[in-house]
């Protein structure tokens, strides 16, 4: 489904991406894992448009997004659940809901937007039940984990065939971390969603993923199965800190 091809992007003039290429498989969990400031959330944001590609190509169902902006990107099917979950804490559950649902809505003809709203509504408190019982508080209001269950339901509002998630343990306690972790594994058993995760939690990464890539310092080292990823020299020692 997702193609990305000898991809290079950074900040100003200082390249944090360094010719990554790699492919996720439709309905599957990749999961892109490596330490801090390895090139993560770096790689999402061009996937997803936030940033411009320097040079390489990304392809969605083989057709090329290069030059297409986040909100264009969004409504072909690359979705965002950004780090830090970035919630709009003054709006409440349904409203922040909503604003996810802009991007699908655009396709739709305007007599028809309203129903796909109240759909992807339904389908939203379907999955995350809580948010249905907290639909009118502040988004502020939520705790850790509730604002990622609603940050991740916001991304799905827009019915993407990608989604993009970046970082989803940073801030929460364990077991909300683990709670996260299985709802995201949850959809795409559940629902045949496509997933992309970055993570620097190796052990709940690997809990859910098909297959990982680790990156370091803003290049892909070694892709391949969880088994494979667990028995790596390269994991030991750039991730897992050990000198095997």
């Amino acid at each position: 489904m997702l193609d990305v091809d000898s991809l290079v992007t950074g900040y100003g003039k200082a390249r944090a991406v360094n010719g990554v290429s790699l492919s996720v498989a439709r309905g599957s969990v990749f999961a892109v894992i490596g330490p801090n400031g390895a090139g993560k959330t770096t790689l999402m944001r061009a996937i997803c448009g936030d940033l411009p590609l320097w040079s390489g190509d990304i392809l969605l169902d083989g057709e090329s997004q290069k030059g297409l902006g986040s909100d264009e990107r969004a409504m072909r099917g690359i979705t965002l659940c950004p780090e830090g979950r970035r919630i709009l804490s003054t709006l409440s559950v349904e409203e922040n809901l909503r604003i996810g649902a802009t991007p699908l809505a655009r396709r739709q003809p305007r007599s028809q937007r309203k129903r796909t709203v109240s759909e992807g509504l339904e389908r939203a408190y379907e999955r995350f039940p809580v948010l249905r019982e907290r639909r009118h508080a502040l988004g502020g209001a939520l705790s850790g984990g509730q604002q990622q269950m609603l940050a991740i339901a916001r991304a799905l509002m827009s019915a993407p065939k990608l989604l993009l998630v970046d970082e989803p343990s940073v801030g929460l306690a364990p077991i909300l971390v683990s709670h996260t972790i299985t709802k995201i594994k949850e959809l795409k058993d559940k629902y045949g969603l496509t997933v992309l995760m970055a993570e620097q939690n190796f052990h709940q990464a690997i809990r859910i993923a098909d297959r990982g890539y680790l990156i370091v310092h803003g290049e892909i080292v070694f892709g391949g199965g969880v088994g494979e990823l667990e028995r790596n020299p390269l994991v030991k020692n750039y991730y897992l800190g050990s000198t095997a």
